[in-house]
């Protein structure tokens, strides 16, 4: 297991994330959390809206320091309370507070914002997301589910006001699911900030394993297509599916870390593989045929334009660059 910084901070995270939501059984949980530590995994990922998976979580770690716990928050604690849910403070502090009670443990590594909340000023949210890291309970924060002008507006608060930035991005990414493509990625990319890919198989869709999120008998033509050539490209390389979906993930940025959920030892050891596996350029290119994606405007329209001399002049073609 190889270590990155986590976005701009000296953190050191793995490569592959444990998401801990499908730990349900104790003794099995375990062997799951020995399993991926045996091969130097540190983050544990999971979720005050998890309820008695976090609590499981809290019961089983046994080595605190060695790990990276990161939870979150926004999703409502009680669907009756209109303040049991979003992203400002009356929400943010007996969300964390549970989930410190629940995890045993004094601080968080890594607080996760669960999804963008409209409704509160994200001046709020910046400024209660710092007020917790100061206070000891915090290390470090990040943002799930949210677009992209959202993230950068809150990090540029954040840095003329002094306060903690984001420094992750949660989202779902797979070779289905590429949508980050077109914005969220480049800012990332662009703000050095990790990207932790949820759902990088397809909730099982791209492995023949459909999982709870994935009906196998309603899968439609274009992901028949892309689970059939995730399979050749498997059976080329003599790895698994699950495997090569995982690398087809890392393949596309250094900044993205794939999170990936077990509910077996046996099934986290099959996925730590995609961490030995380097997918060809011929892989990837035939991965990536077997689904439709566009980025769309602006991104192909800029793409077009870089090497015009009509939009840039004669010497658009022999910039370098950065």
């Amino acid at each position: 297991m190889r270590y990155r910084l986590f976005g701009r901070t000296g953190l050191r995270v793995s490569e592959l994330l444990l998401g801990t939501m499908t730990l349900t059984d104790e003794q099995e949980a375990r062997r799951v959390l020995d399993t991926y530590a045996d091969a130097g995994g540190n983050v544990l990922d999971t979720a005050s809206a998890y309820g008695d998976g976090e609590s499981l979580l809290g019961s089983i770690i046994e080595r605190r320091d060695r790990f990276v716990i990161a939870t979150k928050y926004t999703l409502s604690r009680d669907p009756a309370d209109p303040n049991a849910s979003g992203n400002h403070r009356k929400n943010l502090v007996p969300s964390l507070e549970r989930s410190l009670r629940r995890l045993r443990t004094d601080y968080v590594d890594i607080l996760w914002v669960h999804v963008w909340d409209r409704h509160t000023p994200l001046e709020e949210t910046m400024r209660a997301l710092d007020d917790v890291v100061r206070a000891g309970k915090v290390l470090y924060v990040g943002i799930s589910d949210a677009p992209a002008w959202v993230v950068a507006r809150a990090n540029t608060l954040a840095e003329w006001r002094d306060w903690t930035p984001f420094a992750g991005l949660q989202v779902p990414y797979n070779l289905l699911n590429r949508d980050i493509e077109r914005e969220l990625l480049p800012m990332a990319e662009g703000l050095g900030m990790s990207v932790a890919a949820w759902a990088p198989l397809a909730a099982g869709v791209l492995t023949g394993v459909a999982g709870r999120r994935a009906d196998p008998d309603k899968l439609t033509p274009r992901q028949l297509t892309a689970q059939r050539a995730v399979r050749e490209v498997a059976g080329e390389l003599g790895a698994s599916p699950a495997q090569v979906a995982l690398a087809w993930t890392r393949a596309k940025s250094p900044a993205v870390l794939p999170l990936v959920g077990a509910s077996r030892a046996e099934q986290l050891t099959e996925n730590l593989g995609a961490l030995d596996l380097t997918l060809p350029p011929e892989a990837v290119a035939k991965l990536e045929a077997s689904t439709d994606f566009e980025r769309g405007f602006p991104a192909d329209f800029i793409a077009e334009c870089e090497p015009s001399p009509f939009v840039f002049g004669n010497a658009a073609t022999s910039v370098v660059g950065r």
